[in-house]
């Protein structure tokens, strides 16, 4: 292998490396970053914001109020080293009347001499103790003498004892004088006037998301085989076009099915109308065994057609209103032991739900059907929290195999030992329910019931 060959490989190995470390930090990055729209629109203002501010404010902090504040502090020892010098090289002042006059005058400090003695214990420290910092580092530095700063007890001055060799020092100063007090109001001015800005565009953008969520709203009521009668575009340009281009598909998906139920409504029709003729005939010829298998044969065409009817027009028409899906279930365990079943029933959680009524419990209806067909025990349950209704309708039959549990929701399906194996039926009890589930924009799972047998749970969005 050559050279070259050899730097491929490592560059590739690198590559690699690096793009995988690249994932991984998108992953952990995208575990933090929210999911909402109008949280990551108020990060990506606020986020620049804080970053540029805080750049700002050390920068500010570093060049000018920190600069300021030391030179300051240093003009304020400067002056009361040089009235030490003055104390020291005249000591015929023995009142010190003429440097208390030469500080107060031309220096614009209040000095005093005290005995001497101990200096007084610390005070209390502020939090952001910059001046406290700044004085201590002039003072140890340009008199290197025994010190006591007070910056806290008198919010415009301070207090500097200095230990001299036969007295101690005091000295007021000017809190102006040592400390670059209007770096607050600009921190005050730039928090404040960002603050205001964000207010603004956080109402700004709550309107521009508004539309957005209608839109949302809408095609979620959609998807669950509901109305939303006041929505209309509304919103940025581009918002208005989704919104136009969803009612526009809506349109189009209702004019379809309107299309489909008006066709077959007249095929059944017709069909119907041919079946009433079959049975009239029949029933002028007389009673023979032969036509008795005729009478079935005409009857059995019937059901057939009206199972074909209802899976092909699915539940197209009807409106979705609150339904007590509690009272809805025991009328179907009424039904199931009026033909002969041990039926139970159990409902937790608000009982009304907006659904297609008719539809829903046609739905459940064909699962508790399949599950008498098949078992002598049916135990129906019901849950509605605030994001779905489910039902489970279980039973003690043979069950399903694993394999074949989404078989049996295929149309016109016939499986050979299955449990929807059904001599008179068409195979369309499952899909006409799945369908329903489907259109309110839940979906039914097939599985194992705690009874032995088979459980169906149907989940919709409430």
């Amino acid at each position: 292998m050559s050279t070259i060959d050899t730097g491929l490989t490592l560059l590739r190995s690198a590559a690699g490396r690096v793009s995988a470390a690249n994932g991984w930090m998108g992953n952990a990055f995208k575990g933090w970053m929210p999911t909402g729209l109008y949280a990551r629109a108020l990060l990506i203002m606020i986020v620049p914001m804080v970053v540029l501010q805080s750049v700002v404010a050390f920068v500010f902090m570093e060049r000018h109020w920190n600069t300021v504040t030391r030179r300051l502090s240093a003009a304020v020892v400067q002056d009361i080293a040089a009235l030490i010098d003055v104390y020291k090289g005249y000591p015929q002042d023995k009142d010190r009347d003429q440097i208390r006059r030469i500080a107060q005058q031309r220096l614009g400090l209040v000095v005093d001499f005290l005995p001497a003695g101990d200096m007084p214990p610390p005070g209390p420290k502020p939090f952001f103790s910059l001046l406290d910092q700044t004085l201590s580092v002039q003072l140890g530095r340009q008199i290197g003498r025994s010190f006591w700063i007070d910056t806290v007890g008198r919010s415009n001055l301070v207090e500097i004892r200095i230990q001299l060799d036969d007295a101690v020092m005091r000295v007021f100063a000017q809190r102006s004088a040592a400390y670059a007090s209007n770096s607050e109001i600009f921190l005050f001015w730039m928090v404040g006037t960002s603050s205001i800005l964000l207010i603004v565009a956080v109402l700004f953008l709550r309107n521009q998301i508004k539309p957005i969520l209608r839109l949302a709203d809408a095609a979620e009521s959609f998807g669950k085989g509901r109305e939303a009668p006041n929505f209309r575009p509304r919103g940025a340009r581009e918002v208005r076009r989704a919104a136009v281009a969803f009612l526009e598909m809506k349109s189009r998906i209702e004019r379809t099915m309107e299309q489909r139920t008006a066709m077959l409504a007249g095929v059944s029709h017709d069909l119907r109308t041919i079946l009433t003729r079959f049975k009239l005939e029949l029933a002028l010829i007389g009673d023979s065994p032969e036509l008795e298998g005729m009478r079935k044969d005409v009857d059995e065409m019937s059901m057939m057609l009206e199972d074909y009817l209802a899976f092909a027009r699915g539940d197209s028409g009807e409106q979705s209103q609150p339904t007590d899906m509690a009272q809805a279930l025991e009328e179907l365990r009424g039904d199931a032991e009026r033909h002969g079943h041990t039926a139970t029933v159990a409902f937790h959680g608000l009982p009304v739900v907006t659904v297609k009524p008719a539809s829903f419990k046609r739905c459940l209806a064909n699962l508790v059907t399949n599950a008498a067909r098949y078992g002598k025990a049916i135990a129906i349950a019901g849950q509605r929290d605030h994001r779905y209704l489910t039902v489970t309708i279980d039973d003690d039959g043979p069950g399903i195999p694993a394999h074949l549990r989404e078989e049996v929701f295929k149309p016109f399906l016939r499986l050979d030992n299955a449990r929807n194996q059904d001599e008179g039926g068409t195979g369309l009890g499952l899909a006409i329910a799945r369908d329903i589930a489907r259109s309110h924009g839940g979906d039914i799972t097939l599985g194992d019931s705690p009874m032995g047998g088979l459980r169906a749970s149907v989940r919709i969005p409430v």
